[in-house]
């Protein structure tokens, strides 16, 4: 299946009280701080620009894992496509937040840091797998940088 729809991401981490992870707050849902590529923009520029706009914090706050890329394909249905099934290609990148700045939120209802004590289960069709993966990379990669 070739995608139709692209989105990247960041999983933001932090080193407060241990590790934790940024979730973003929808009406129904929670999320990553992600969204739809823009015209002419990689995946990289695009998660780099829902990361800025949707939680305040720029490139200089976050230090990017240059090693992992998580990448999954799964069907949407959005209402001004009138529903029509899309392959979606979403793409999240890895992040540690370099100081302890507050999220300004501009897009969502709020947001929660969630301590690291994986398993987790928040989303089964993309948040799920993207933990786990994350999990088996931890554990066998270099320790983070000292903060």
């Amino acid at each position: 299946m070739e995608p139709e729809v692209f989105s990247s991401g960041f999983l933001l981490f932090r080193k407060q009280n241990g590790l934790q992870f940024l979730l973003m707050k929808h009406r129904k849902r929670w999320d990553l701080p992600k969204g739809h590529l823009d015209p002419g923009e990689t995946k990289q520029q695009a998660a780099l620009r829902e990361l800025s706009e949707e939680t305040g914090l720029g490139v200089s706050d976050v230090w990017f894992d240059p090693t992992f890329v998580f990448e999954h394909r799964y069907w949407v249905s959005y209402k001004r496509n009138g529903y029509k099934k899309q392959c979606k290609e979403l793409t999240i990148y890895l992040g540690l937040l370099l100081c302890d700045k507050p999220i300004q939120l501009t897009e969502h209802e709020g947001h929660e840091w969630i301590d690291w004590s994986p398993p987790h289960q928040i989303q089964v069709e993309t948040i799920d797998p993207l933990l786990q993966q994350v999990r088996a990379y931890l554990e066998r990669r270099p320790k983070w940088p000292e903060l």
